[in-house]
């Protein structure tokens, strides 16, 4: 009698989500795979309860996302910091906009053929992301780890053309974000996008060799097309990713390696 009560509970609780579901407004966000997809869908329920139902799509580049959320093929997309958004319109001509932040995913230094910056080596290979305000990040993390040291006023621009000394006369790789972890066994070391190890499997956490600090300002953001931000589902967005119970999902998921930020 027991089970049949609890099969009906279970299914009276599927039926209602169903109901739920026919009756939800479609939201279509943009997403690399992890961890922003599976923060995502980690709030499907939540916003199902709200009267959206989520369809999260997932991209593999930093480029798409954009241009579909600003085409309208996406509602929004979830992937990005402030600082590369702002260099993506300006260079693309978009018009994006931050609607409100997440989390932070510090940027780390993983070892590949070499061993600890502590004994790096003349001439070293370090891999970078190629992307402007990406790259940048990874060289003034280099900066602060003493590696090298830009130019006086290099900022989120910094390319390694404003690298003013280099002791150990180390050769900076640029290449695409998305392949540093497969680069890994050809270089030294690679600074690497928090989203892009964790796919890769690698824990910023426990298998980097040196990581940002919890001041990073590069804040993770849902992105919208200018003239959105105030639609209903947007708040809806906000109230859910900013819930405690997406807190307790990033801190449960990623033991640090993602910052929840609000």
């Amino acid at each position: 009698m027991k089970k049949f009560v609890a099969f009906v509970l279970v299914l009276v609780f599927a039926l209602s989500l169903s109901n739920l579901a026919l009756a939800a407004e479609k939201i279509r966000v943009g997403a690399s795979p992890s961890p922003h997809a599976e923060i995502l869908n980690a709030a499907k329920d939540a916003l199902l309860e709200k009267g959206y139902e989520l369809e999260v799509v997932e991209f593999t580049d930093y480029i798409l996302p954009n241009t579909a959320t600003e085409s309208g093929e996406l509602d929004a997309n979830y992937f990005q910091h402030v600082p590369y958004l702002d260099d993506f319109n300006a260079q693309n001509g978009t018009h994006l906009v931050s609607a409100f932040g997440v989390h932070i995913e510090p940027m780390a230094v993983f070892a590949g053929k070499g061993d600890t910056l502590e004994t790096l080596a003349d001439g070293a290979t370090i891999a970078v992301p190629n992307d402007t305000t990406n790259e940048a990040r990874a060289l003034l993390l280099l900066q602060t780890l003493g590696v090298i040291t830009l130019k006086e006023g290099a900022g989120v621009t910094a390319t390694k053309l404003d690298i003013v000394e280099n002791p150990h006369n180390v050769n900076i790789l640029e290449a695409e974000a998305a392949q540093l972890p497969l680069m890994l066994p050809d270089v030294d070391f690679a600074v690497i996008n928090g989203n892009y190890a964790l796919g890769a499997g690698l824990n910023p956490i426990e298998d980097s060799v040196a990581i940002e600090g919890s001041e990073s300002p590069y804040l993770n953001v849902v992105v919208v097309k200018e003239g959105n931000e105030n639609e209903p589902f947007v708040a809806a967005l906000k109230e859910v990713l900013n819930s405690e119970e997406i807190r307790t999902f990033i801190n449960e998921t990623y033991g640090g390696a993602v910052v929840a930020a609000f």
